[in-house]
């Protein structure tokens, strides 16, 4: 058995275990900001209330380049008042449409600020093409963690694994706590079906891969997504789902269809995308753990707008 399948058979036996044993089980709420179509999550543990928030949104404008914090003051509003304390700040990856708001929430909750161990293969990649001064360490170190496939942790009494799911990006992890997974940009609701993957280091194959490993968890597996772009045919945001749906119904990835089909699929789509209106600001900043890059000789901060680097 390789590390890759002995971790993915122990997060099959800890949601077999969560699913027999609701104490294991999490809470969960979404915060969907509509400008960025994503969710943001605050998991926490019934017993202890201790908590984890999962990919949070930082509001920002680019035709002003202010940020501001509705969205983030939304999450502390109810980790307060739900006396809720957080030990744990998780990004799934490098976010390509909204800028991180984890060094905010850091200040006003507390909490670690973790991401995948192949965060530094993003970090080397846009350091170059930002052209980011000495001051940007390649190294994960603006992390306060590193989060390597197979690891654990847990939140309060919840066991968290991690599953490496690239694909969309190298750095890509998702977090099985308890029964539920967070799976990032991975895959969308059943009606939307899968991730892009024409980014720096993305590769259809791998996501395949990482699909099919996602939806080897047992069918019950409560998967939660980080974005809903309300398809046509639908008229509600939706971001829960199960294995057992993804396999059944996913447009792109349902059971039956094949590696080679897939890739086919995904890069033909793929080149009728166009790039995300907020990747150029969004990787700058998440690159660095959501901290802004330090400011100029005159106080103010700069964003980087390469032109005709590609």
């Amino acid at each position: 058995m390789t590390d890759s399948d002995s971790a993915l058979e122990t997060a099959r036996s800890q949601v077999e275990r969560s699913l027999a044993d609701a104490s294991l089980c999490p809470e969960i709420k979404g915060f969907f900001d509509e400008g960025t179509f994503t969710v943001t999550y605050v998991v926490h543990d019934r017993a202890t209330n201790e908590a984890a928030v999962i990919d949070p949104v930082l509001d920002f404008d680019p035709a002003s380049g202010r940020t501001s914090h509705t969205s983030a003051d939304e999450v502390v509003e109810y980790v307060t008042s739900n006396n809720l304390k957080v030990s744990w700040l998780l990004e799934t990856h490098a976010h390509a449409d909204h800028l991180s708001a984890a060094p905010y929430l850091q200040q006003k909750l507390g909490g670690r600020i973790a991401i995948g161990e192949h965060i530094t293969t993003v970090q080397r990649v846009f350091g170059q093409l930002f052209n980011a001064g000495d001051e940007f360490r390649r190294d994960g170190s603006d992390f306060d963690r590193l989060l390597a496939d197979s690891d654990t942790f847990n939140i309060g009494n919840l066991p968290v694994k991690v599953l490496h799911v690239p694909g969309h990006t190298p750095a890509c992890i998702a977090y099985v706590v308890g029964d539920a997974v967070f799976v990032g940009d991975t895959m969308f609701m059943p009606d939307y079906g899968t991730a892009r993957v024409d980014f720096p280091g993305g590769d259809a194959r791998q996501l395949y891969r990482s699909l099919r490993r996602i939806l080897a968890l047992p069918p019950d597996t409560r998967l939660f997504m980080c974005h809903d772009y309300l398809p046509s045919g639908r008229d509600t945001y939706a971001w829960e789902t199960t294995v057992k749906a993804e396999r059944e119904g996913n447009i792109h990835a349902h059971d039956g269809v094949s590696e080679d089909d897939f890739v086919q699929m995904r890069e033909a789509r793929d080149a009728t995308l166009e790039m995300p209106r907020l990747i150029l600001p969004s990787v700058q900043v998440n690159m660095r753990a959501g901290h802004l890059p330090p400011a100029d000789d005159n106080g103010i901060v700069y964003l980087k707008l390469p032109v005709n680097a590609v």
